[in-house]
C-alpha cells in the first residue's frame, strides 16, 4: 500500500470521519480552508488513483468517500514503519518503548496476557 503525504492524510482523516463529501466540503474541513479548489481536487483525484477513495457522480460533480478504512491504513503504515526502522522486529519496537519509559509494566503484562490467550485485540 502506498504512503500518504501530509496533505493527503489530512484529506483522508476528513473522509474517514464522514460517509461521503464533495471537494468543497472537504475544503471547509481543512485546517487552512483557504486552500484552492483545484489543488484539493487534484489531490483527491490522486487519492482515487492510488485506491484510497472512490466516488459517486451527481450530475457534473463527484462525491468522494473512503475506500480504505483508517484502521487498515494504520496497520499497513505500522508494518511498513517496523520493517523500515526496526528490521521487522516488533520486539525491538516494544523494547524501545520500554527504554524510553513510554510503556508501563502493567501495559506489558496486559500484552503478555493477550498473547497467552491468543487475543490479538487491544483495548
Amino acid at each position: 500500500m502506498k504512503r500518504l503525504t501530509k496533505r493527503e492524510e489530512e484529506i483522508m482523516t476528513i473522509l474517514w470521519g464522514q460517509e461521503a463529501m464533495f471537494v468543497k466540503d472537504i475544503i471547509k474541513q481543512l485546517p487552512d480552508s483557504s486552500a484552492h479548489y483545484n489543488t484539493i481536487s487534484t489531490i483527491v483525484r490522486g487519492l482515487e488513483e492510488k485506491g484510497f477513495i472512490d466516488h459517486e457522480q451527481f450530475g457534473n460533480t463527484y462525491r468522494y468517500f473512503a475506500k480504505i478504512s483508517k484502521d487498515e491504513y494504520g496497520k499497513n503504515a505500522m508494518k511498513d514503519f517496523v520493517a523500515k526502522y526496526f528490521n521487522r522486529s516488533y520486539s525491538s519496537v516494544v523494547s524501545m518503548f520500554v527504554e524510553e519509559q513510554e510503556i508501563s509494566t502493567e501495559e506489558i503484562r496486559e500484552l503478555i496476557r493477550q498473547v497467552e490467550k491468543g487475543d490479538s485485540k487491544t483495548e
